[in-house]
């Protein structure tokens, strides 16, 4: 899970970028960049960081241009070092490409040894490179046609835009896993960006979402060219709705937060007979209060910030390292000992991946206090490894492949844990279509 996005035919394509990757500085915190093209030659500034320290007044002066693609980085591939951060920068024969991408390639492997067998070298460890590499060693004339044989050897989720001297060509994989938008910037020009949130800060409308399989082609002497290069198989990341998306965006047509509200409502409706009684409902902040709200409002249970969120500190489950999450943990989150002393409550996260946050919640809750403490998750059990651009690489950091639910609740200390079911999740979400649920059910349809 990473932002991208792409700006096209504004002065101030850089700048829009950067505060667009503002936007989705959620979807991930080791590193941001952006590429700018000018007069023939593309400018690219990137660092490790958050998007407010890598882009200052200086750095966004050097990326000229009226067109710019940019990216926050949440690894899935690669190591932490500056040159996995993207944008992905080459020469090749036909000029200077600059890459962004979304997603993760199942088949990066056996593409880049097979790349490798044929004299590539290659500086990163991403699977971004891969398509640098089949771009570069293709024979064809135009950039188009080599941005398409590369595709036909590129399987999994992905969202690319490839940036030329003169062109952006914005890509999304037959199931659309990962999300991408077009707007129409106010000020002049384009967006295409992973989340709507951005195009409120750098005032665009929202056109439509880029479909499953299309390509989309920005130049100077034509409108938008649309180019469908696969026959769409429409399988949106159920995931993003639950954990990654803004509340405030709309996702292939779906609100984020109205989903995760529904999360809620569906957890009181399976609560209804249960014979616990809570005194409040409290959220696991941020991403919990959507589902808390509806709880509340489907229970008729008080809903109280009983836990207070620093701001100042990251997500932690898109932390790198265990030992990251752990310390994030515990500056991020503190309760409010003076609202839950004494009494019952029902706490609710969006997720349980790794157990981390839940157990430390639940004991310092606890220590605050609280009488009783019964955990909500408003997503299913996580028992499969992501492949599509998730972090969870082996089942054993999936507490839910190692521990049953009661071995679960014992672990984490609560008084008791249940979780929203894999149809209840696609109702909530909305059941006019097919998802990814990997993560749930272990259907991996994308094929190595």
């Amino acid at each position: 899970m990473c932002a991208i996005v792409g700006i096209y035919g504004n002065d101030n394509a850089a700048r829009l970028a950067s505060i667009a990757l503002f936007a989705m500085q959620h979807r991930g915190q080791e590193a941001t960049g952006i590429s700018s093209s000018c007069d023939g030659k593309i400018y690219t500034k990137k660092d490790r960081g958050l998007v407010s320290e890598v882009f200052n007044e200086e750095a966004l002066t050097y990326l000229k241009g009226n067109m710019a693609i940019g990216h926050n980085r949440y690894a899935t591939a690669g190591s932490d070092s500056v040159l996995d951060a993207q944008p992905v920068y080459a020469k090749y024969k036909l000029g200077q490409i600059s890459i962004v991408h979304n997603g993760n390639l199942i088949n990066k492997d056996e593409v880049r040894n097979d790349l490798i067998d044929k004299g590539a070298i290659f500086q990163t460890g991403m699977d971004t490179e891969n398509l640098i590499h089949l771009i570069a060693k293709n024979t064809k004339d135009h950039l188009k046609d080599r941005i398409i044989e590369a595709l036909n050897r590129t399987i999994g989720a992905y969202c690319f835009i490839v940036q030329s001297r003169s062109k952006q060509f914005v890509i999304r994989d037959r199931y659309g896993i990962r999300p991408l938008s077009l707007g129409k910037l106010k000020s002049g020009g384009y967006i295409v960006a992973s989340e709507t949130c951005a195009f409120d800060l750098v005032g665009a409308e929202f056109i439509r979402d880029v479909r499953p399989g299309e390509m989309l082609i920005f130049s100077e002497e034509d409108d938008i060219e649309s180019v469908q290069l696969f026959e769409p198989e429409f399988r949106p990341c159920a995931f993003e709705y639950v954990y990654f998306a803004r509340p405030d965006s709309v996702i292939d047509g779906k609100n984020v937060y109205t989903t995760r509200e529904n999360m809620g409502k569906a957890l009181a409706i399976n609560d209804a007979n249960s014979k616990i009684k809570y005194d409040m409902v409290v959220p696991v902040p941020d991403s919990g209060v959507p589902a808390a709200l509806g709880y509340a409002a489907q229970s008729g249970i008080p809903f109280k910030y009983g836990i207070i969120r620093n701001h100042y500190i990251g997500r932690t489950f898109i932390e790198p390292t265990q030992e990251m999450r752990n310390l994030k943990v515990k500056m991020k989150l503190s309760p409010m000992s003076s609202i839950i002393a004494g009494k019952s409550l029902l706490v609710i996260d969006d997720s349980i991946v790794r157990g981390t946050t839940s157990k430390r919640i639940v004991k310092m809750l606890k220590e605050a206090g609280a009488k009783e403490v019964h955990f909500r998750v408003a997503s299913p059990e996580i028992k499969f490894p992501c492949f599509y651009g998730i972090d969870t690489p082996t089942k054993e950091e999936l507490i839910s492949t190692q521990m049953t639910k009661d071995e679960v609740c014992k672990y984490i200390e609560a008084d008791s844990l249940e979780y929203l079911s894999i149809d209840d999740l696609v109702n909530a979400i909305g059941n006019d279509r097919h998802y990814a649920l990997e993560s749930f059910d272990g259907d991996y349809f994308v094929k190595a």
